[in-house]
């Protein structure tokens, strides 16, 4: 989940549909005290902050993540363009500083980067008795090993880092396919359910939840 933090409406709209295209789920908070609530929530992997704010100001917000959730990736987006405010805002604990106006490409490209340069550090992603090691790529249902192939593991991980979160097809072929495919394809299907029996047969059944008309959920927390 991508958090942008900004009070500038056309701003964040503008934000919102380029990431969506990109394949991301979206948030966002207009005010710096519900925007710093909302990134201290583990779902939240990255923010687009911006240092001008109602409530809090985007540099306390940055004091406060770099104490409470030192790891989030924060991108700096600002109208603040000075040297001394970019080198401010980096040694406050901003991971990149982009200067309005902005190439809406290049915010894009920067996100993957930190994302990738974040998860290099994950080491495991657990829920719903489902443990994913992501150095080694191996899967298990409590002490069992699954065998996925490559595309099964990218599909079962991308729906683990967003359980509980609606994912459309769209945004699950761009995120594990990487192109955009015709909306009319059943290969997103075809591959649920080869992960689908996979799980089930290693006592994880129905973790993998279809959300009629919206996409699919995993569901991570039920019994």
């Amino acid at each position: 989940m991508i958090l942008v933090v900004e009070d500038e409406p056309g701003i964040v709209d503008f934000i919102e549909r380029g990431l969506e295209r990109a394949g991301f789920q979206v948030c966002s908070q207009i005010d710096g005290t519900a925007g710093l609530a909302h990134a201290l929530e583990p779902t939240v992997e990255l923010v687009i902050l911006d240092l001008m704010l109602p409530g809090l100001s985007g540099d306390e917000i940055l004091s406060r993540l770099s104490v409470q959730r030192p790891d989030l990736p924060v991108i700096v987006l600002t109208a603040r363009d000075g040297v001394q405010e970019r080198v401010k805002g980096l040694d406050a604990g901003a991971v990149d500083y982009l200067v309005k106006p902005f190439s809406l490409d290049e915010l894009i490209a920067r996100v993957r980067a930190q994302l990738r340069s974040a998860r290099r550090g994950e080491m495991k992603i657990v829920g719903g008795g489902i443990t994913v090691d992501l150095p080694s790529r191996h899967v298990k249902v409590g002490r069992q090993d699954v065998q996925l192939s490559s595309t099964e593991f990218e599909l079962l991980t991308y729906l683990m880092r967003n359980q509980g979160t609606v994912l459309s097809r769209t945004q699950i072929l761009r995120a594990v396919w990487g192109y955009q495919h015709d909306p009319g394809t059943n290969v997103l299907d075809v591959y649920v359910g080869y992960v689908r029996r996979k799980l089930t047969a290693s006592g994880a059944e129905g973790r993998i939840v279809t959300v009629r008309s919206l996409g699919y959920r995993f569901d991570g927390d039920r019994p």
